[in-house]
């Protein structure tokens, strides 16, 4: 995993949330990997940030992909802003604009909104019900379109999650 662009992708996103510029945050930690998941800490504006994010399993895509980032699918703790259990995901590539993704947990649909190569939950209510899911399922799979019309669907299998997920609410409360 790239660390650095993660890491610059979660300053940006802290940014966008607190709406001022970039914020200012240091080099990850890991806390543990567990199975399929990964827990993170990091400090951004002298607060703690925690995460745990995964890469899919498995890709499909409608068309042949010459170039695709890294993807990632996050749930975050904010600790200075009182945010628990944000979702999110970086995709890859450009998103068409206007679009959404389809998230579906286990047999549960969900829809995020994108903004650029990042996708989110509306609302906090809808992260809940999301994180909520995540912790019962077995599989998420997210669908997308790039900007470009190619579709895809990442598949993550959710084995280790719940325990990351201990440790960043442990490690950020």
């Amino acid at each position: 995993m790239n660390f650095k662009a993660l890491i610059i992708s979660m300053a940006l996103i802290a940014g966008a949330l607190a709406g001022s510029g970039a914020a200012r945050a240091d080099d990850p930690v890991s806390l543990g990997a567990f199975e399929d998941w990964e827990a993170f800490i990091y400090h951004s504006e002298g607060a703690a940030v925690c995460f745990v994010l995964s890469a899919p399993k498995k890709t499909d895509s409608d068309k042949k992909i010459s170039h695709r980032d890294p993807v990632h699918f996050l749930v975050t703790n904010f600790v200075a802003r009182r945010v628990k259990g944000q979702i999110s995901t970086i995709i890859g590539y450009p998103f068409k604009e206007e679009s959404t993704v389809a998230l579906k947990v286990d047999d549960k649909a969900f829809e995020l909104y994108t903004n650029g190569d990042t996708a989110w939950a509306a609302a906090a209510d809808v992260e809940a019900s999301i994180v909520k899911a995540m912790k019962a399922a077995k599989t998420l799979s997210v669908n997308g379109t790039s900007v470009r019309g190619t579709q895809t669907t990442d598949y993550y299998s959710m084995a280790g999650f719940n325990k990351a997920l201990e440790k960043i609410d442990t490690a950020c409360r």
